[in-house]
Order: structure tokens, then sequence, then C-alpha cells
């Protein structure tokens, strides 16, 4: 709790996994993937409560013995490659009797997000008043310099043929998808993490880094053979 706010963490992870075999639980270091969000969660100050959502009895035993509620089973229906993350949180809330203020979505992939970061983004979201606070990691290359292709052709993302020099653009960010506080009732009400009145959360280095393929699961690898986490 933080100024008389309840947080309600949830973490989402689905058995399944097709870029990595059962990544969720897949070791990294000394213990699975799922272990690093769970325990930097649990040692939290303003965490509620902490609960867990997945279709798979594996992930949901490795989450137990990691002290991770399992308060449901996730149907399988919302286990598919298409269902989207919003249904899921969806689901999730209406599993939980007790009333919460906040929920913070806390994703496996992004396992070396810290507790810090974790505490510091719901202290700024409540100290600013503000509804909705989504991590955010700043792109190396503007969406000017970014193109698709029309056969062998390049076409550019923007609508422009004006090249601009780096130095002149404003910075660009994206998703990192490592934190998503939201108010509940928001969150309820526009099923989305992508409105204009979202606050933007700065992460910088390691942290940022967002399990997606072999390449990703390699480098945190080598991050933590270095000791760079």
């Amino acid at each position: 709790m933080y100024k008389q706010k309840k947080i309600l963490a949830l973490i989402t992870a689905r058995g399944g996994s097709k870029g990595i075999l059962k990544k969720n639980i897949k070791l990294l270091g000394d213990k699975p993937l799922i272990c690093w969000t769970i325990e930097a969660a649990l040692h939290s100050q303003y965490i509620d409560r902490l609960i867990l959502s997945s279709d798979d009895f594996e992930i949901i035993e490795i989450a137990k013995m990691a002290n991770c509620e399992v308060p449901f089973t996730r149907p399988k229906y919302l286990a598919e490659d298409e269902t989207s993350s919003m249904d899921v949180i969806m689901h999730a809330l209406e599993q939980i009797e007790e009333e919460y203020d906040y929920l913070l979505l806390l994703q496996p992939t992004s396992p070396f997000r810290t507790t810090q970061q974790i505490d510091n983004i719901i202290a700024t979201c409540l100290d600013e008043e503000c509804g909705m606070m989504i991590s955010v990691a700043r792109l190396k290359k503007h969406p000017m310099f970014m193109y698709r292709l029309n056969g062998q052709y390049l076409e550019s993302l923007m609508d422009t043929q004006q090249q601009l020099r780096r130095q002149d653009m404003p910075a660009a960010y994206e998703h990192n998808g490592a934190l998503y506080l939201a108010e509940i009732d928001l969150l309820k009400r526009v099923k989305s993490y992508t409105i204009p009145e979202a606050y933007a959360f700065i992460m910088t280095g390691v942290a940022n880094l967002d399990i997606d393929d072999q390449e990703d699961w390699q480098y945190a690898e080598f991050l933590i053979e270095k000791g760079q986490v």
C-alpha cells in the first residue's frame, strides 16, 4: 500500500511458448525465468498482493514454490497465441474478490527489472496522481530512420521526405514490457495501455531487456555471466 492505495500485482505467464521452449520456467542463471520477477515483486514495500495467471501446471507449481499466490487457473481459451493480454488481465480481475486500487502488470520476460524500479513506478505514479504509468525505453533510432518494404522499394514509416539530423529530432520511446501500472477502474473502462493520458516511466540499462527470442536469452545469460545484473 502507498498513500492508502492498495496495489495488486499480476504476473501473466502461459505455457506453450513457441520461440523458446518452456521459456517461463527455463533456468536463467540459477533460477527459472519467472522467479526473477516473483522475487523482485515479493521484496516490494508497496505491493499488497502478488498473484499469477497461468494455464500451465508446471508454471503454477514453480510459482507456488517461489511464494507467489495462484488463486485460479487460467482457462485454455485465454492461453492461445491470439489471446490479448487485456483479456487475460480482465479475467484475473474478475477472479479476485478483494478490492484494490491499482494493478501492476509484470511480465516474466523482463527479468532484470528491480524491486527499486517497481517501488519507484508506484510511488511516482501516485505522487503525480496519474491514472496510468508505463515503463519505456528510449529508442536508439528515431522512427524517421525506419522503413517498410514495398516490393524492393523502401518506404519511410513516417509520412515525410524531409531528412532531419538525428540531433534535431525529439527523443522517441517504446514500451519496454517491464512495468504497466494503472488504476483498476480506469483500466476496466479503457481496456488499453495506449491512451494519451498514460505517463512514461523511463528505464535505462539492462532492465530494458525483454526476452523474446534465443538471441535475447543468450544476451541475458551473458549479462549474468559477466556479473552485470
